[in-house]
């Protein structure tokens, strides 16, 4: 099997602005299980959290605004402060929060009595917590001093560590997940070895990915590692690659914090594909470093982030790559992002990325004009106007001028879901291509209903329409229909099938379209549906019965319509 990533653009290409200069936290097991029973105690949880900060303060937090939620917890903090210091009495969940979630430094005495197993001591020796600098967040805060603390002496958090809690149709999670201190703490620029935290892309992806149990999986460009405790809650075995060490040591200790056994799990470094060459996988779950930084931004100054940048555009060389690595019935799931360039449709243009002999599904979920997509690069690594306006307008100017050059309209984000027919599957069929824009906002996971359509889509691919005309479908039970009527009319204007589930889609149906789902309940074929509404109106049959296979492909696929 050839490794067609070989010839992607390095991510992670050396740039020389200065790495972090706080070394990752390490864990033995003992350790991360002392500390995972630690905080299953405290009880520090997403809900305790926000019952914390109450409603405002929890809302402006999750919006990136830290002074509510501080404010708050400095004056929970502060009504069992007592002079001696010793902590008695302190809330864990307010010592936590304030500490590892808002950069606040805290007592050593405190956070010994909502750690009790692993103290200061245990959190200072794993490399989540430093002595306290002037009582205020500092990059050169001292990490000495390994052994018990002074009742007085405070301590700052090294990392961000904060709780997760999620259900889906595997079950339930609760884990802490640590990644390195965000603009928020550190109100600095971003070193471009940062390890992010679970953000909204994160959350995507997770709840993107199906669950459906598989023998090997990989997390590509693993980051913090959320994919990989997601992935290792349904695969026997999980390849969790990226190119930054910082990140593979994150991805270690979240791990050993989870409970995962280390056999499961398999950490290996490097570029793109390189570390799994030659290697198949039933699911690949990826939010690759897509982001393309044109070189004149990086003489303005900008670093190049290793979990953002690959110095190139990636999607043209990794699609195909990763179509080498997946499993017969196997699926990737990635996120990504794609240049409109004047002239071209986009699905055009990504089309000719999609790998050979492979399922694709491609969603356009969003689309930003050049200067609002500078902008929002430029603020996650922390380059904004507020610090340095002369270098962030150099930047903005240059990233701007760049799109100019090469006609670029627009930038679509959204999601690419490639799937692997089996030999069962494939029965000589040609592979099915969906590029679409879909711009609802769903409101449960994705990942069931992402099984389920690529199963669809499949198996709708090598039937006839004879066949399909043989179906006996049942209406999914979240679909609804709404119709507009003209007062004094007796017959729609407008018919609307609206499904509450997936990607809550909405259709706009004919009358011979909307009585197929109307009796769809298993009992009678789309064959027999179509006859008898033929014979109703007086239409032709032949062609209300090819209408009707149309609409059932459309509406089965979609999930609007059950197998029967």
């Amino acid at each position: 099997m050839t490794d067609a990533a070989t010839d992607l653009p390095a991510a992670g290409t050396p740039v020389p602005q200065e790495p972090s200069p706080i070394p990752p936290p390490v864990a033995t097991a003992a350790q991360a299980a002392a500390l995972r029973a630690d905080l299953v105690d405290s009880g520090w949880g997403v809900d305790a959290v926000a019952r914390l900060l109450g409603p405002a303060a929890d809302a402006a937090l999750r919006r990136e605004q830290r002074y509510p939620a501080l404010r708050r917890v400095q004056k929970v903090l502060g009504t069992h402060r007592a002079d001696t210091r010793e902590g008695n009495g302190a809330d864990p969940v307010a010592v936590l929060t304030a500490l590892f979630m808002l950069g606040e430094p805290v007592y050593a005495a405190e956070l010994d009595a909502a750690l009790p197993r692993t103290r200061t001591a245990g959190a200072k020796a794993m490399g989540l917590v430093v002595v306290a600098r002037d009582g205020a967040w500092s990059a050169g805060a001292s990490a000495a001093g390994a052994g018990e603390a002074t009742p007085g002496e405070r301590v700052q958090a090294a990392v961000d560590l904060r709780p997760h809690e999620a259900r889906d149709d595997v079950g339930e999670v609760r884990w802490w997940v640590a990644s390195d201190l965000g603009e928020l703490v550190s109100q600095g620029q971003l070193a471009p070895d940062h390890v992010l935290g679970i953000g909204g892309a994160g959350l995507t992806l997770a709840s993107l990915t199906p669950r459906t149990p598989v023998s090997a999986a990989l997390d590509l460009g693993c980051g913090c590692g959320i994919q990989t405790l997601y992935l290792l809650r349904h695969a026997e075995h999980v390849v969790a690659t990226d190119i930054s060490a910082r990140a593979l040591a994150f991805t270690a200790f979240n791990a050993a914090l989870a409970g995962i056994d280390p056999g499961r799990l398999e950490l290996r470094r490097g570029s793109f594909l390189e570390p799994v060459a030659g290697r198949g996988f039933d699911l690949i779950a990826t939010n690759p470093p897509f982001v393309i930084t044109p070189p004149a931004v990086r003489e303005a100054g900008l670093p190049l982030m290793e979990y953002r940048d690959a110095g190139g555009p990636v999607l043209p060389e990794l699609l195909p790559a990763l179509g080498t690595h997946l499993n017969p019935g196997g699926v990737v799931v990635m996120l990504g992002n794609w240049e409109h360039q004047g002239g071209q449709d986009w699905r055009e243009r990504v089309s000719d990325w999609l790998p050979e002999g492979v399922d694709a599904w491609v969603i356009q979920r969003e689309v930003q004009d050049p200067v609002e997509y500078a902008t929002m690069w430029l603020r996650d690594g922390g380059t904004t106007p507020e610090r340095d306006r002369g270098r962030f307008e150099a930047a903005l100017g240059a990233w701007i001028d760049d799109f100019a050059a090469r006609r670029v309209e627009a930038v679509g984000f959204g999601y690419v879901v490639l799937h692997r027919p089996d030999e069962a599957d494939a029965g000589g069929r040609a592979p099915w291509r969906v590029l679409e824009e879909v711009g609802t906002r769903p409101a449960g996971p994705l990942g069931p209903h992402v099984a389920a359509s690529v199963a669809s889509r499949s198996r709708l691919a090598g039937m006839s329409d004879a066949e399909v005309a043989a179906l006996r479908p049942v209406v999914a039970p979240d679909v609804t229909e709404e119709r507009h009527l003209r007062p004094g009319d007796s017959e729609p204007s407008l018919i609307l099938l609206r499904q509450g589930g997936g990607f809550a889609r909405t259709v706009q149906a004919d009358t011979a379209l909307a009585a197929l789902v109307e009796v769809a309940d298993g009992e009678l074929s789309v064959g027999q549906i179509a006859t008898a509404v033929a014979a109703l109106t007086d239409a032709d049959a032949a062609e209300l019965t090819a209408r009707m296979v149309t609409g059932a492909r459309s509406l089965l696929a979609d999930g609007l319509l059950l197998w029967g």
